[in-house]
């Protein structure tokens, strides 16, 4: 009887255990949806930057061979030009906030060096969002990510201006501040690459107030002008360049966070413009953008065939006196603007192409 017993039970339990359907339809529904799941966010996390920026191309510059149409054309240079990234730190950054933006800033940028190839990148100034305030290890950690997320091959430049937002507005800013930011990026103020004289500014220091962080870095701003106006004379005056031997004798591109002075961005369009209710705005001048006085002295002191600013978040394009083209470049980060984006620039021969938009500017010079 109790064999009997234990046989009918055992039976039982093989019974239940083998009508396995509704089991074997949850699990592949189950299977269905992580599949779903995980395409999905592949896809949107992962494939989607590739297929936006394969569409983006180095602009077209054609020039002769040499001036007289003989000889291998010169080495063409791209540079690619980010602005404002603002990545978060340990008192307004919310942990899913950094987790979200600087995945996606990583990933666009990652895929933009493996798809574009530049040969250097700049970043406009704003790189961290609290480093006019936050502490030493703060700070550490803050570029400890941006080290990680803007990573780069050895063969790649990446050049870096300083932004209100890294060491301060004027009134905030100190010689720590600015030494603490220059440690970790190259506080070289003038670059040359492949014919191309590259200043960067650190236009946080343009207030004309006279302070000691002002008079030095006009100083050295007046002794770049210097060595500029020494290499467009070298052709007819040999020698005059000291030891140092000569730059290339070509108009600089000029790089800086504020922009350099107007009035608003009322004449200014494009998909990345400032939204239509905000383009009429006045600008205040030494916050959101340089001085007259600043503007007209780096003119001055530099001609330059190009400047690239950023800090306002939103592209324009403005032409200063003489003809000089500005391009305001737009934040990089997708907290400060729903369609982040970047400059890409090809030099070529005593060329320069500036691709923004589907707009291509051609500078000479």
């Amino acid at each position: 009887m109790d064999l009997t017993l234990g046989s009918s039970r055992h039976t039982m339990a093989v019974i239940r255990l083998g009508s396995g359907r509704p089991p074997t339809r949850r699990a592949f529904l189950l299977l269905k949806l992580t599949a779903v799941t995980l395409s999905v966010l592949l896809f949107c996390e992962f494939l989607i930057y590739y297929g936006v920026i394969v569409r983006c191309h180095w602009p077209e510059v054609e020039t002769p061979a040499d001036g007289r149409g003989r000889g291998p054309p010169e080495p063409a240079l791209r540079a690619m030009f980010l602005a404002d990234t603002h990545l978060l730190g340990a008192v307004r950054g919310h942990w899913l906030d950094k987790l979200r933006r600087e995945w996606q800033m990583e990933r666009a940028f990652q895929t933009a060096l493996w798809l574009l190839q530049p040969e250097v990148v700049f970043i406009l100034g704003d790189v961290f969002d609290e480093g006019k305030w936050s502490s030493s290890q703060a700070w550490a950690d803050d570029v400890g990510r941006f080290q990680t997320m803007f990573r780069h091959p050895a063969h790649v430049q990446l050049r870096v201006v300083a932004g209100n937002h890294d060491v301060g507005f004027h009134y905030q800013m100190n010689t720590y501040k600015i030494k603490r930011f220059e440690k970790v990026f190259n506080p070289e103020r003038l670059f040359s690459w492949k014919g191309i004289n590259f200043v960067l500014v650190n236009s946080v220091a343009m207030e004309g107030d006279g302070c000691d962080i002002c008079s030095g870095a006009e100083a050295e701003l007046l002794e770049i002008s210097r060595q500029l106006n020494c290499s467009r004379e070298q052709e007819h005056h040999p020698g005059r360049c000291g030891d140092g031997g000569p730059l290339p004798a070509s108009a600089p591109v000029l790089l800086q966070h504020f922009p350099l002075y107007r009035r608003s961005d009322a004449h200014c369009s494009g998909e990345d413009a400032a939204p239509p209710a905000e383009r009429g705005i006045p600008f205040q001048e030494r916050y959101d953008v340089l001085s007259r006085e600043a503007s007209r002295k780096l003119l001055w002191w530099l001609r330059p065939r190009l400047v690239l600013s950023g800090h306002t978040h939103h592209a324009c394009e403005v032409l200063h006196g003489a003809g000089v083209l500005e391009v305001s470049v737009p934040s990089f980060s997708w907290r400060n603007r729903n369609d982040p984006s970047f400059i890409m620039s090809k030099r070529q021969g005593m060329l320069t192409a500036v691709q923004h938009n589907k707009n291509t500017f051609v500078l000479w010079g």
